[in-house]
Order: structure tokens, then sequence, then C-alpha cells
């Protein structure tokens, strides 16, 4: 991200009547309840539900304003998506209670629809267009990339403050990445870094969108740039490599193979016949499941089921079942590759499933599925999958898979469990 200099610099100018200054109050920088009122008011959303159809009616006539090609957009800067935006859970008591949890802490999960909303309203500062009053783009959340913990305790009474810009661009898709910090004692501390990826589509969603191509400006710019490079690249490499395309490798065959012959009863001469080892349980034993009713008061700016509130879920159910299997309270260590395939229509049922998938020392790696459930039709669609690190304060049992299918969550787990370490080390 750039320097902290220069995002009070950008942040400055933006609410002095740059890009996005209409949130500013007096010159200060927005609270998270203005980012989503400008949010509504970049789309022309509807604050009612009954009012939506009209909305979206109206929303399809913005498609005369997209531009046919990248070229015709002018370029922009890091500095003309910067946002500060702040979080005053210590200057206004009344709002402690929705994030409030019986910790004494801070609700993570709303945590996470805080950072999705501002990555959305980074991505619309970036492809602003000052002639228009509405936008004609639909930008949605892609993917979570990363979010790393620099902090394990988020105080309930203290002022937090986010930042951010977009820090790559494609032709369709931004990269946006923010920081979390929070006033305490005097001073402002890292909470987290966060990367998402966001992509551009039509006023109705439903094809991609070109947007503004971005210009780094300076060596500090060039090499965030250049990492926004390398981490596309690093997401085409992992995906070509996923366990749902190519077999795993000869290392990871072996510790598969190895996991089985641990479970053989030495007693019998069978494939069949399993026992579970000292310290370990079951990976059919380390699951919970949970059902949402998708009501029309998580919608988000399109009408559709909010991303933040979908993560909020899917994060609260890891977190249950990483408390379950260990025994003891979990506190997140990061959050990485929150793939969003399909979106979520108003009246789903929303079905998650949590599983503990790899565990070492004391960490606990959870993946949580979700899928919508047609109940006229009883089809299953997968719409997201969330992966979650977490670490405990005691040793925790091993989980043995018993099945194929089973030892390829194992793998997967491991794979982004070790992904975590490395980049935090």
């Amino acid at each position: 991200m750039l320097s902290p200099r220069v995002l009070k610099s950008a942040s400055s100018l933006m609410c002095r009547g740059f890009s996005m200054g209409q949130m500013c109050r007096q010159g200060k920088a927005p609270d998270m309840a203005e980012v989503r009122n400008r949010l509504r008011e970049i789309v022309g959303a509807s604050t009612n539900w009954k009012d939506h159809k009209q909305a979206l009616t109206e929303r399809a006539s913005l498609s005369q304003y997209l531009a046919q090609s990248q070229d015709e957009l002018p370029a922009k800067t890091m500095k003309d998506s910067a946002i500060e935006a702040h979080l005053p859970l210590g200057t206004q008591p009344a709002l402690r209670e929705k994030y409030l949890n019986y910790h004494n802490s801070v609700r993570f999960g709303r945590i996470l629809e805080d950072l999705d909303s501002l990555a959305v309203l980074i991505c619309y500062s970036h492809t602003w267009n000052k002639e228009l009053t509405r936008s004609p783009l639909s930008i949605v959340t892609a993917l979570v990339d990363k979010i790393d913990m620099r902090k394990n305790i988020i105080y309930p009474d203290c002022d937090i403050k986010f930042t951010g810009h977009v820090t790559w661009v494609g032709k369709t898709s931004i990269e946006a990445k923010m920081h979390m910090s929070q006033y305490h004692n005097g001073a402002y501390t890292d909470v987290l870094d966060a990367t998402f990826v966001m992509v551009a589509r039509d006023p109705e969603n439903k094809r991609a969108a070109f947007i503004n191509p971005l210009i780094p400006e300076g060596p500090e710019e060039e090499a965030i740039f250049q990492q926004g490079e390398i981490n596309k690249k690093r997401r085409v490499e992992l995906s070509t490599a996923s366990l749902l395309k190519v077999a795993p490798t000869a290392e990871e065959r072996t510790l598969v193979h190895n996991l089985f012959l641990n479970t053989l009863d030495t007693r019998t001469v069978s494939f069949r016949s399993r026992i579970l080892p000292p310290n370990s349980l079951w990976m059919e034993d380390a699951k919970m499941k949970g059902l949402e009713i998708c009501h029309p008061q998580e919608r988000n700016i399109f009408n559709r089921i909010f991303g933040g509130f979908l993560m909020r879920k899917a994060y609260e159910l890891g977190w249950a079942n990483a408390c379950a299997f260990a025994g003891c309270r979990p506190t997140l260590v990061a959050v990485d590759d929150i793939l969003f395939r399909k979106p979520v229509e108003i009246g789903s049922l929303l079905l998650l499933s949590s599983q503990v998938c790899y565990t070492e020392g004391m960490h606990v790696q959870v993946r949580v599925h979700t899928e919508v459930l047609d109940p006229l039709t009883r089809q299953h669609s997968t719409t997201n999958v969330f992966h979650f690190t977490f670490h405990v304060e005691k040793e925790v049992p091993s989980v043995v898979p018993q099945s194929y299918g089973e030892s390829m969550l194992y793998l997967d787990g491991k794979r982004h469990f070790d992904e975590t370490m490395r980049t935090q080390s």
C-alpha cells in the first residue's frame, strides 16, 4: 500500500471535494454508515425493498454510458482511489452494541462486512466519472485474496481507522488493498491488512464491463503495481494446481498413504478395518453446519445478498467449529482465498458447512462451503468457499481423513495453512 504520508495527503484532497468528497463532514473522513450511503447514491439503489424493481429498471438505462474498450477511459492514479474511513467505537458508544461480542471484543464478522463495503467504494472511486450522477458499473466482490491479522485483540471501545486504495487493474478486474488500525493508548496500532479482488459488470450485472487503466506514479507505486501482477500470476497458478483439477504431488500422495497406514488395524489383514490413532479425530466428526434464510434486510446495493453478510456468517460458523473442536477460544490468524462463485438471491436457502480440514500444533485450519438450495427443484449450487486459519492456546488433536475426498480436503487445508505460515514468517 501507499505510505501513510501519501495516503493522508490523498484523503485530504478527497475531503476537500476531490472525487468522493460528498461523503466528508467538514473535512473529516467518513464513517462506515456514510460509506454505505455513498454506495447507494453511486448506483441509485433504493432504500425500500418494495421499490427495488423500479430501481433495477432505471439502472438498465445506464448501459449507454459504458465504454466499448478500455482505451476510451482516462487513466487514473492510486491517489484517485485513496480513501480513509472511520469506525467510531470510542467516540460513539451507541455504535458498540452492534460490534460487541461476549468476550468483550469486536465481532470480526462485522469487520468483514465493513471491509467489503469499503473495497467496493474504493473501486468506484477509481472508476468515478464526474460527468455522471450515477455509475453505470456494477462492481462486485470476486475474491478475498488475503486478510492477515497483525494483532489478536480488537478493543470494543476504541476508534478504528480504515485506509485503502486500488493497487492493480486489469481490463475488467481491480485489486484493492486496505489497512485497518485502532487508536489505543494515544496512538494508532496495526490490526490487519486485506487484499480484495473486484470485478466490474454492466448495470444489470450480466456481463463484464471495462474500467479505467491505472498509471503508477514513482517507484513506490510501480512496486505496488508489480506486486499486483505477481498476485494475479499466483492466483492463476493456484487455480491450475487445484486438487479439483490435477492429482496431488508425489510428496502429498506419500503423506496421504502414510495417514492411511497409520489407521490400519494391525490385528487384521484388511484394508477396511480402520482404527483412530491416539490424540486424533476423524474428519467426519469435525464438522458443523448452519442454515440461513436470505431476507431482504441483508441485500446489497444490487438487490442480492450482501457479500459481507455471507463472509460474516461463514466466519462465525468456522469460528464456532474451531472452538468446539479445540475446546477453547480460537483467535483468527488469516483469511484467504474466499471465492465468490455466484450471487445469492433474496429468498434463497443458504446452507453452510464447516469442516476442520487440517491441524498442526496449536493451529486449526477450517474450510466453510456455502451453497444455495432451490426448494422447488432440490438442486444445490455452490456459491462460496472460505478458508480460515485459527490459533488456540493449547495443542489440538490431529484430524484424520477416511475417504479419498476427505484426503483431498486435508491436503487442500494443508496447502492453505502452509501458505499462511510462509507469508507470515
